[in-house]
């Protein structure tokens, strides 16, 4: 019976991807298509779609490994900070007009070394007498996600009012200015971040346990929780460079894997990266629809889905046995 609702789960998440595709203000009958369609099929939607389902993919992956790492049902991947420090440094790319330094790729490369310095901080924190504490990382996520919250509202106001409008939509998951360009880059962090992770599924299972169980079963602790952090640290960077911050994926899409696929990490993550995708790319199909001409930013959009369905989860059902 898990098999057989994998199956069907995966069925229905590459069905869900092909047919956003052709759903939009105007839909595209994949049939009969002219060369105008054929262009807003494969130079807007398709790399938009394909940028959603990266950012999802490691969205999803990292919160899951996140709630088993810090044993914490409401991690999510910015729980670290990481994005707090990638939407600083973007919004001073936007504010300081760097486009004449890196052109097009000035953005997610300054979103991109944000994240990455943070990440490091983050970790420097977390380390004491040898070991990476969970509880730290924990902390030290909290404290500099909020000092660089607090520099990254300074920033957005002292800044121009014709570069306000499109630091808060980047800020909020924008991905209507994607293109075919970022992907390459993008998909190959994501994907190393990932390879590093899938390493570690079987050490992960076993740090859900606890330390004291881990290290009986002759896992390397400290050297797992420094891989699970690195893998974790590149997907949400790279994740945020490509299109912004879009919350509640990492946070949400774990709990609802857990009653299709179980608990185990094995299963867990990879199915939680899938469904991360879907979910993302029905957000900005549905954000680039409802309420056409007028784009809504992905992120609002998984905030007002996501929220509401979170309470209901937690009002129902049961969560880490809670």
């Amino acid at each position: 019976m898990k098999k057989l609702s994998i199956i069907l789960f995966l069925v229905f998440s590459l069905l869900t991807i092909v047919l956003s595709l052709f759903i939009g203000p105007e839909f595209i009958s994949p049939f009969k298509m002219t060369e105008t369609e054929k262009m807003i099929l494969f130079s807007i939607r398709m790399p938009r779609v394909v940028i959603a389902v990266l950012m999802g993919f490691a969205l999803g992956a990292s919160g899951a490994v996140l709630q088993g790492f810090l044993r914490n049902p409401l991690a999510d991947p910015y729980i670290l900070g990481i994005s707090s420090g990638a939407s600083l440094f973007a919004v001073f790319s936007i504010v300081l007009g760097s486009a004449s330094l890196l052109g097009y790729f000035s953005l997610p490369v300054f979103a991109f070394v944000g994240a990455v310095a943070t990440g490091l901080l983050v970790g420097v924190v977390g380390y004491k007498g040898g070991v990476v504490w969970p509880e730290r990382l924990l902390l030290a996520g909290i404290g500099i996600g909020f000092l660089t919250s607090a520099l990254l509202m300074l920033v957005i106001t002292v800044s121009p009012d014709s570069e306000l409008r499109r630091s808060i939509l980047w800020i909020f998951g924008d991905l209507s200015l994607n293109d075919w360009t970022l992907i390459p880059y993008g998909a190959v962090l994501i994907v190393l971040g990932f390879a590093l992770i899938v390493t570690r599924l079987k050490a992960l299972n076993a740090l859900i346990l606890g330390d004291d169980v881990a290290y009986s079963l002759g896992f390397n602790i400290m050297k797992d929780r420094v891989m699970l952090f690195i893998g974790v640290s590149l997907m949400v960077a790279s994740a945020v460079s490509l299109g912004g911050v879009v919350g509640f994926i990492g946070l949400l899409v774990p709990h609802i894997v857990r009653f299709i696929g179980g608990s185990d990490a094995r299963y867990l993550v990879p199915l939680s990266a899938v469904a991360g995708s879907v979910m993302l790319v029905v957000a900005d199909t549905l954000g680039r629809t409802i309420v056409s001409p007028v784009e809504l930013p992905a992120g609002i959009v998984t905030a007002i889905i996501g929220g509401p369905y979170f309470l209901y989860l937690l009002r129902k059902r049961t969560l880490f046995g809670v």
